[in-house]
C-alpha cells in the first residue's frame, strides 16, 4: 500500500472512534492503552511496555501527550501526523488531562477503564485544582471492540509476521535432533525468526517435550528431547506490532499407534472447527463444537482450555472463543483455533491456526502443514 493508503485507513479509525464518540455523548476521550494507542495513530514499533502516552480526542481536535525517550519516533512513525498535536510537555499526565478538559471545555469526557484508579483519581484531582467539573463516564473495551475488525494494514502485517512464522518452523523441523535441550530448541528457533525479518516475537515461546507437553503453557526447560517424544511448538514473530501465533505438534522420531490416535483427534477438531465457522458465529458455539469432536473420542477431561482468542496488536484480544465467550465473530476478526489434548505424564498435542474470518468462512494465515511431522531421524 502507498503512504496515501495508509493515512487514509488511520483517518478511518478515528473517525469509527468519533462515531463512538458521538453516540454516547462524549464532548472527549482520554486513551492510555498502548495498543489503542498504536491503533489510532498507525506509529508502528514506538511503544513498549511503559504506559507514557496520553491521547485527549474530540471531534474536532486529536493532542497527544508523550516525552523525550518517544517524541522523535512519534513524529518519524505516526501515519497521520499532520491530525495529531503532539507535545512532551513537563507536566503530569493527569495535569495535562486537566488542561486539555479545561481548554476545551469538554464536559463529558469518557475515559477507558483501562487506567488505573489512581489516575483516574489524579485527573479528577487535578480539575478540582484547575476549577473545573466535568462527568467521566468509563469506557468498557469500546476501543477493543473497534480494534476487533482488522483493516488492509492489519492483514497485511499479520500475514507478513505468519510468513516469517512458518519460515521459522520449517528451520526447526530440520534443525531438532535427541539429545538437544527444549531451551536450545527455542534459542534456535526464536534467532531464525529475528534473523528472518521479525522485529520482535510474539510472547515468550513455548518448547514442551514428552509429559512436559501436558503443561499447555509450559516454559522451556533443560530437559533434553528424547526419541519418540511429542514436542509441542508455540512461538510466534511480530511485525510492525502485529503478532503471529502457530502451535504444532511434531514427533520426535516414528509415533506411537496412541499418539497417532490422539492427534487424529485434535486434527479432526481443529478441522471440524474452521470448516464450520462462519461470520455471526458465537465463540462459545464453536468451542463447543471442538469440545464435542474430543470428547466423542473419549477425551473430553482433557481439554480444558478456550478454543482461541483474538489476535492483532495484542496477543490476546477480542474476540473470545471459548465456553464463556459471550463474543460473535464478525467479517474481519482474527482469532486462532487450538484445540488440543493433554494426558498428564505422558504428552501434550495442540494444533494452533491464526486467520481472518472472511464472507464465506474461516481462512488461516499459516501454510505449515496439518500432518504429524516425524524430525530427527
Amino acid at each position: 500500500m502507498c503512504k496515501e493508503d495508509d493515512v487514509a485507513l488511520v483517518r478511518q479509525r478515528m473517525g469509527r472512534l468519533r462515531s463512538l464518540m458521538d453516540a454516547g455523548g462524549y464532548d472527549a476521550l482520554i486513551v492510555r492503552n498502548n495498543a489503542d494507542l498504536r491503533w489510532l495513530t498507525g506509529a508502528a514499533r514506538v511503544f513498549d511496555d511503559e504506559v507514557a502516552h496520553t491521547a485527549f480526542v474530540t471531534q474536532q481536535g486529536a493532542w497527544l501527550h508523550t516525552d523525550s525517550r518517544y517524541y522523535g519516533s512519534f513524529l518519524q512513525h505516526m501515519q497521520d501526523a499532520g491530525s495529531w498535536s503532539l507535545d512532551m510537555e513537563q507536566q503530569t499526565h493527569s495535569e495535562w488531562c486537566a488542561a486539555r478538559i479545561k481548554q476545551e471545555r469538554a464536559r463529558v469526557v469518557a475515559i477507558e477503564d483501562t487506567v488505573t484508579l489512581g489516575f483516574f483519581e489524579d485527573v479528577q484531582s487535578e480539575l478540582n485544582k484547575v476549577s473545573c467539573a466535568c462527568l467521566m463516564p468509563r469506557l468498557h473495551g469500546d476501543l477493543a471492540l473497534l480494534r476487533l475488525v482488522k483493516d488492509r494494514e492489519e492483514l497485511g502485517l499479520l500475514r507478513a509476521a505468519q510468513r516469517i512464522t512458518d519460515e521459522a518452523f520449517t528451520h526447526i523441523c530440520d534443525f531438532i535432533r535427541p539429545g538437544l535441550t527444549e531451551l536450545q530448541i527455542r534459542a534456535e528457533l526464536e534467532g531464525f525468526m529475528l534473523s528472518s525479518g521479525a522485529e520482535g516475537l510474539s510472547f515468550d515461546s513455548i518448547i514442551a517435550a514428552g509429559p512436559n507437553g501436558a503443561n499447555p503453557h509450559a516454559r522451556p526447560s533443560a530437559r533434553q528431547v528424547q526419541e519418540g517424544d511429542l514436542l509441542v511448538i508455540d512461538y510466534g514473530a511480530l511485525l510492525g506490532d502485529y503478532h503471529a501465533d502457530m502451535t504444532r505438534t511434531v514427533c520426535v522420531g516414528t509415533p506411537s499407534a496412541e499418539q497417532l490416535r490422539v492427534y487424529d483427534v485434535v486434527r479432526r477438531a481443529h478441522e471440524t472447527c474452521a470448516d464450520a465457522a462462519r461470520p455471526g458465529m458465537g465463540g462459545r458455539e464453536l468451542h463447543e463444537l471442538a469440545a464435542r469432536v474430543i470428547e466423542e473420542a473419549g477425551f473430553g477431561d482433557c481439554f480444558n482450555h478456550g478454543l482461541g482468542h483474538g489476535v492483532g496488536i495484542e496477543i490476546h484480544e477480542r474476540p473470545s472463543v471459548g465456553r464463556r465467550s459471550d463474543d460473535t465473530i464478525p467479517i474481519g476478526a482474527v482469532f486462532t483455533i487450538e484445540p488440543g489434548i493433554y494426558l498428564p505424564g505422558k504428552f501434550g498435542i495442540r494444533l494452533e491456526d491464526c486467520g481472518v474470518m472472511e464472507e464465506d468462512g474461516y481462512i488461516p494465515f499459516a501454510e505449515s502443514p496439518h500432518d504429524l511431522l516425524s524430525v530427527g531421524l
